[in-house]
């Protein structure tokens, strides 16, 4: 199998990543994705298309993350990792579709209005 090249994007986090055939070991931003990634639950969240697939450990995965907070990075990673396979196997669009692994989050942080304290949030009205 060739290198795969797929792009994952979640609020203004974008993971890069590139898959090939190997033993399963997976690289954020040259270190490993467990120390990148410390907590179980965003390991849980990066690992969670290869479990859902039954291929856990069968790909090496090449990841370049930019911008966003550690959150926003794992969900698009998982994303990433989920176009991948996708492409490797259409047979596994099903499963990662029902698990919600192939959705976009479009959800993004609302902007600043001028003459407002933030996006909603108004200065106190004064009526005297």
């Amino acid at each position: 199998m060739e290198i795969l090249n797929t792009l994952g994007r979640r609020k203004t986090a974008v993971a890069r990543i590139y898959v090939k055939d190997g033993e399963g070991k997976i690289t954020v931003n040259d270190r490993d994705y467990k120390e990148y990634f410390p907590t179980s639950i965003l390991q849980f969240q990066v690992n969670e298309p290869f479990e859902v697939t039954n291929n856990l450990g069968k790909y090496d995965v090449k990841v370049t993350l930019t911008g966003g907070g550690v959150k926003g990075q794992a969900e698009a990673v998982a994303l990433a990792i989920s176009r991948a396979l996708c492409k490797i196997n259409e047979e596994y669009r099903p499963a990662l579709k029902a698990k919600g692994l192939l959705r976009r989050d479009p959800r993004m942080v609302e902007r600043k209005k001028f003459g407002q304290k933030k996006a909603r949030k108004r200065f106190q009205f004064s009526k005297r």
